[in-house]
């Protein structure tokens, strides 16, 4: 049977690999980095932790007999998706990029667009503010240089060791997150800005939508510049591309 191995993290790589186990006829792999304390359940059979950068990608994917390889981790995942592009070049196995398009500003929209962490942390400016605060807990160490502020911390696993800043909440929870649900949430804690990534969906759009409604600034972190590589934008786009290489490769005798 086809092997494929899919690089997740996204919802769009659970709802991939629950489809693809539907078919059957398919040995299937989601790969988690492990960042994740308690990831969500999934349909096909889960690999945890890295692989060892680019070389060691392609070494997992010539031992284990790969036929397809599908990057659908998260659009800040720059580091891995360069890898998993390499690594399918260096073994020639079929590969493809499934990243969601970005969010688009629109009208009432006020955004603040940085390059990273540290440069959202100073946009919020030196006078003490109300911060909602939508990032991985990877993200957060910049944070620690601006205590005057207020701040809403939300992510999926807790923030441990806390940082050290004297006027904080923490809240642990998963999404999605309505616009509803994050509107009555900012206006709980009195936010003034909003400070999140550009990961594009509809699930975590709500805390958009939310500030938009509000009239809250948004300080949005740029995506890193995407790897030279196919990609495609929808779960539907993934699953044509791989009926496409793996008709191609069975009409080869592959």
């Amino acid at each position: 049977m086809p092997r494929i191995l899919i690089l997740g993290g996204t919802t769009e790589a659970r709802i991939l690999g629950e489809r693809l186990a539907k078919r059957g006829r398919l040995e299937v792999t989601l790969s988690l980095a492990g960042r994740t304390a308690l990831p969500v359940p999934h349909a096909v059979p889960v690999r945890t932790g890295g692989f060892g950068g680019a070389a060691g990608l392609a070494d997992y994917l010539v031992a284990n007999e790969i036929d397809a390889l599908i990057d659908a981790t998260h659009p800040y995942a720059n580091v891995i998706s360069a890898n998993a592009a390499e690594a399918a070049r260096k073994t020639s196995v079929a590969f493809i990029a499934l990243h969601r398009p970005p969010w688009i500003k629109v009208a009432g929209d006020r955004w603040t667009e940085v390059d990273n962490t540290a440069a959202a942390v100073g946009a919020v400016g030196a006078e003490p503010r109300r911060v909602f605060v939508a990032l991985g807990r990877n993200d957060l160490a910049p944070f620690a240089a601006a205590p005057q502020h207020v701040y809403l911390f939300r992510s999926v696993d807790p923030i441990e060791p806390p940082l050290p800043l004297p006027q904080v909440t923490y809240i642990t929870a998963r999404g999605p997150f309505s616009e509803a649900e994050d509107r009555a949430l900012m206006q709980a804690h009195g936010i003034d800005v909003v400070i999140a990534k550009n990961s594009g969906g509809k699930a975590a759009y709500g805390k958009i939508a939310a500030a938009r409604s509000l009239g809250i600034e948004v300080i949005m972190v740029r995506r890193p510049a995407a790897s030279i590589a196919p990609a495609v934008e929808t779960i539907d786009a993934a699953m044509q591309w791989l009926d496409h290489t793996l008709t191609s490769a069975t009409a080869r005798g592959v």
